[in-house]
């Protein structure tokens, strides 16, 4: 049986996807909250870290957890260029509290930068992920950014990065790169088949029409 669990960073979350004796962790997290990351994982066979996108949120601790649970990192080369710099691809919002998360974003990619790493693998649509020893497959949603992915365990619970967000409520993401493009790939959660959704930031909830 497949688990899922939640590792909250504040107002962020990690995920342990573990399966028998394996596996994977999706996103890392800030700086302050690696140790405890490390003391979630530290027993746990991590096979790989996979990262839903390159803000410095989800990926600052990559390099660090890596080292540390000897594990190589997997992203969509899409987003391996802005993982250097945040700053690179510009996000907008429309409401006012995606004006709200939108400065406090770039206030803290202003003063911080995460540790220079390089994914061992770049992962694509449809990509599974048994070789790694859990039931589970990436599926592309760009629009947040050029490169957001999920992830969809046992085919019923996905773990979608910042393609959805729970600040407040469950929505759509409130920051995106492309507009329209996030709104097809809200759609594709919606159409996933996945029962639960798992967000980069909030708690979890049931899939719905987004």
């Amino acid at each position: 049986m497949t688990r899922i669990h939640r590792i909250q960073c504040g107002n962020g979350n990690c995920f342990l996807i573990e399966e028998n004796e394996n596996a994977i962790l999706v996103d890392t997290s800030l700086t302050k909250f690696r140790d405890s990351i490390l003391n979630f994982c530290k027993d746990k066979n991590v096979k790989l870290i996979l990262l839903t996108h390159g803000h410095l949120d989800h990926i600052q601790n990559a390099a660090y957890l890596s080292e540390q649970l000897n594990a190589p990192i997997a992203m969509h080369e899409a987003d391996f260029e802005l993982s250097k710099d945040n700053l690179r691809e510009p996000l907008f919002a429309h409401s006012i509290l995606g004006k709200l998360v939108l400065w406090q974003s770039k206030r803290m990619i202003r003063k911080e930068r995460a540790e220079p790493f390089h994914p061992t693998r770049f992962v694509q649509d449809g990509d599974a992920l048994q070789e790694f020893g859990v039931n589970a497959r990436i599926i592309c949603l760009p629009g947040h950014t050029k490169g957001s992915i999920g992830v969809l365990v046992d085919d019923s619970e996905l773990i979608v990065g910042d393609a959805l967000m729970n600040l407040t409520h469950p929505v759509k993401t409130v920051l995106y790169e492309d507009r329209a493009i996030m709104e097809v790939s809200a759609a594709k959660i919606s159409q996933s088949g996945a029962e639960t959704i798992h967000f980069g930031h909030g708690k979890s909830a049931a899939n719905r029409a987004w």
